[in-house]
């Protein structure tokens, strides 16, 4: 770890302003209560210095399925016009047994439908995964420019292995009402879980946790369907402990180079999520960067670049948002 902080520091990360309207992340904050396992939003207009909306407390609440919702990955839709916003089924506040959650858990994912990022639809819960699932964890989307289609990805252990092991399972769907049977996406030797995939540069690359090492992999296609290969010298390779890999781009001003993020929830050390910055994505290397600031500790979640128009819509609504009740009325 010490040798790695010993790289380049990425000024342009430390000093530059978004040249995009700004940034959403939405997680969620643990496993303290049933509220704590909800949907969180904040913003940040630099992608670095983020601030809670709704007081800090949840902009929204799960009431089905396990009633408690964590992971929360946000989709722009391909035609613009729809955000879906999808989260794991799960309470290990209500249940606080994960060897149940990971064996008699949920095999469905919930889902939120939004036009505008402020008035959102009832949640529904969405079975996705094979009926001997025994969890449903993490799930997210992209667009496949092949297929014309979303695929849509998850880590689930299953009953005919006798819950051995998590493989990241995909489906397919255009319209995340209906989806096809479940399928592998990925298989390794050992259980891997937290899968994110970014497209630049006509790539697709993924980055995933490999729990036996608890280290995250990279990996590069041309094609989401693969065949997919390790990115060599891949410069994070080595760091343990840490889960819930998002990778984002930061756009600043015309003329400076363009920088992606990619951050790294520390969860062994309990200290949140540490950003890591490159210039080339492509390249593998990333640099530690310094100065992010975040309101509470984040949870596995994801980022949303914004338009101007969308930032400002959300500061707005957040403003002019009621005093949020308090937290001690659970869902």
């Amino acid at each position: 770890m010490k040798k790695l902080l010993s790289l380049f520091l990425l000024a342009a990360v430390a000093t530059a302003h978004a040249a995009s309207g700004g940034y959403l992340f939405v997680t969620f904050k643990g496993e303290q209560n049933p509220l704590t396992e909800q949907i969180y939003f904040a913003l940040s207009q630099d992608g670095r210095n983020w601030r809670a909306l709704h007081n800090a407390e949840p902009v929204l609440v799960s009431k089905v399925g396990e009633k408690g919702v964590r992971d929360p990955y946000l989709l722009r839709a391909h035609d613009g016009k729809t955000f879906y916003l999808l989260a794991t089924d799960l309470s290990i506040a209500r249940n606080a047994d994960w060897g149940r959650a990971v064996r008699a858990g949920s095999n469905a994912i919930i889902i939120w439908e939004s036009a505008d990022l402020v008035n959102w639809s009832k949640p529904r819960r969405v079975p996705v995964a094979p009926l001997d699932a025994g969890c449903t964890w993490a799930p997210e989307a992209i667009f496949d420019e092949d297929t014309g289609d979303y695929l849509v990805f998850w880590a689930s252990t299953t009953r005919r292995d006798d819950f051995e092991k998590h493989r990241i399972w995909a489906a397919r769907t255009k319209d995340f009402r209906k989806f096809s049977a479940p399928f592998i996406y990925i298989e390794k030797p050992q259980n891997v879980i937290d899968t994110t995939i970014v497209r630049d540069g006509g790539k697709y690359f993924r980055f995933t946790k490999d729990e036996k090492f608890k280290a995250i992999t990279m990996e590069e296609s041309t094609k989401l369907a693969g065949p997919w290969r390790d990115v060599r010298n891949f410069s994070l390779a080595q760091l343990v402990g840490f889960e819930g890999p998002e990778c984002f781009p930061l756009q600043f001003a015309a003329g400076e180079p363009p920088t992606w993020c990619l951050i790294l929830d520390y969860y062994s050390k309990g200290e949140g999520y540490q950003p890591f910055v490159t210039h080339d994505l492509a390249s593998g290397q990333f640099a530690p960067a310094a100065g992010f600031v975040f309101p509470f500790r984040f949870r596995h979640g994801s980022v949303l670049p914004l338009s101007a128009a969308e930032y400002e819509r959300l500061a707005n609504a957040a403003a002019s948002a009621p005093a949020a009740p308090p937290p001690a009325s659970a869902p």
